[in-house]
């Protein structure tokens, strides 16, 4: 069963990285060359691609650990745990709040779009879940899970007003209702975000889903 699961990790891992690749290639082809490294500091801020990045990465690195021991180390254990909780954010966030918003990337391509916000989301959460060999996290570890989200809305907010640009419009002060918006949505983001991170470690403590 765990060198099934490897080879799904490696699996997933290509269709995610290609799909990153893809929709960068894309939004190339119509980049003038003189915006390109304002362009690419801006598509890896997209928390969407780095928090894939990040899974794909992780999955690799799972999958490795699937062909050569029987139990995920505890490290590991609590690395994944944090990129589902990243990428089941990203998931529901983009579904709810920026599904029908066209994102400055120069062009969106569909594919990927949807591998990157709706597929791999789905698969990490349901996959992780499924995966034998998880050791329970404490709950301690949910700082561990919350620092990433934190240092890059930190990154977020200060670079922002610095460039004049912000990855996603409900981060963007310029809309209606200014920084009062801005700190509604980043609190019931961040809520989101310390629910899904106690769910999971939750998850990894109950006996049925560690076997």
């Amino acid at each position: 069963m765990r060198i099934l699961f490897g080879i799904i990790r490696i699996v997933a891992a290509g269709v995610i990285i290609a799909a990153i690749i893809g929709q960068l290639v894309y939004s190339l082809e119509v980049t003038p060359a003189d915006q390109l490294p304002h362009f690419l500091v801006n598509f890896f801020s997209y928390f969407t691609i780095l928090s894939n990045a990040l899974a794909a990465l992780a999955l690799l690195i799972g999958a490795s650990y699937s062909f050569t021991v029987r139990r995920d180390p505890a490290w590991y254990n609590l690395t994944l745990a944090m990129v589902v909780t990243y990428m089941a954010t990203t998931g529901v966030v983009y579904n709810l709040l920026l599904r029908n918003l066209v994102l400055d990337q120069g062009r969106t391509l569909a594919w990927s779009n949807e591998v990157l916000h709706l597929i791999a989301p789905i698969y990490i959460v349901v996959v992780w879940i499924l995966t034998p060999g998880k050791s329970p996290l404490k709950w301690s570890a949910l700082w561990a899970i919350v620092a990433f989200p934190l240092v890059w809305t930190a990154y977020t907010m200060i670079r922002g007003p610095l460039v004049g640009w912000y990855p996603y419009p409900f981060l963007n002060p310029a809309q209606p209702g200014g920084y009062g918006a801005v700190i509604v949505y980043m609190v019931a983001i961040a809520g989101f975000i310390g629910l899904m991170g106690c769910a999971v470690i939750g998850l990894s403590r109950t006996r049925i889903l560690r076997s």
